[in-house]
């Protein structure tokens, strides 16, 4: 039964980006008038588990056409994270670089930030710990600090607070951010995002071309970090 519901998405979302959930059950029980709405939403449901639906947004579906997001990581990104998880097995805590927004620029920043977000209570223990073998690692960097230190340096490791319940995704068995809190922060964390301030809307236009954004997803995240309204 799932499968005649699958072979028949594309024809529902014929000539349309988006539909409605409301739209969207309205010709799906056209279809097949016997089924319940309990049945109907356990099929969405599965069908969006599958990747064959995206739900971006409260009520509103899409057909998941767009890519992955999946960055380059480094073998560099691997081997700290890799340093940080062996040595705090427990700790929640995600990796990225900053280079990976290069991909969505049109001037090529020349410096790059390898970032580590760790649960607070742990933030600082990492920081030492880094501290010990690696050079240019700075803890929780305020402006001021990256205008005096920080923007002299081509390649840095900065530690930072991870925000509870960030949006995380699992890739090459590393932990890293999702796009969506990515994109918050760089409209939030102007100082770490300084070399995309002027691109902001370029960044977020050609992202939208290439992936499908959770909306709920930003905003939950958004207001985990008291600027949704912002966002």
């Amino acid at each position: 039964m799932l499968r005649n519901l699958e072979l028949h998405i594309d024809h529902y979302f014929k000539g349309k980006d988006k539909l409605s959930k409301d739209s969207l059950i309205f010709s799906i029980k056209k279809d097949f008038p016997n089924w319940s709405d309990n049945t109907i939403n356990m099929y969405l449901s599965k069908l969006k588990k599958d990747g064959v639906l995206n739900n971006p947004s409260r009520g509103i579906y899409e057909i998941e056409n767009k890519e992955q997001f999946y960055p380059k990581i480094s073998s560099n990104l691997k081997r700290i994270y890799n340093k940080v998880n062996r040595e705090f097995p427990y700790v929640s805590f995600c990796v990225w670089d900053t280079i990976w927004f290069n991909d969505f620029m049109i001037h090529q920043p020349f410096k790059k930030y390898v970032v580590l977000e760790v649960e607070k209570d742990a933030c600082e223990s990492v920081f030492s710990f880094l501290s010990q073998t690696m050079k240019n690692v700075f803890f929780n960097p305020d402006e001021e600090i990256f205008e005096r230190y920080i923007h002299n340096l081509d390649e840095v490791v900065i530690v930072k607070n991870l925000i509870s319940e960030s949006p995380l995704i699992g890739r090459d068995k590393i932990t890293i951010p999702a796009l969506e809190k990515l994109l918050v922060d760089m409209l939030i964390d102007t100082a770490l995002f300084s070399a995309q301030q002027n691109e902001k809307e370029i960044i977020i236009k050609n992202v939208k071309q290439r992936f499908t954004l959770n909306e709920l997803k930003m905003n939950r995240y958004a207001s985990r970090r008291n600027r949704e309204k912002e966002i």
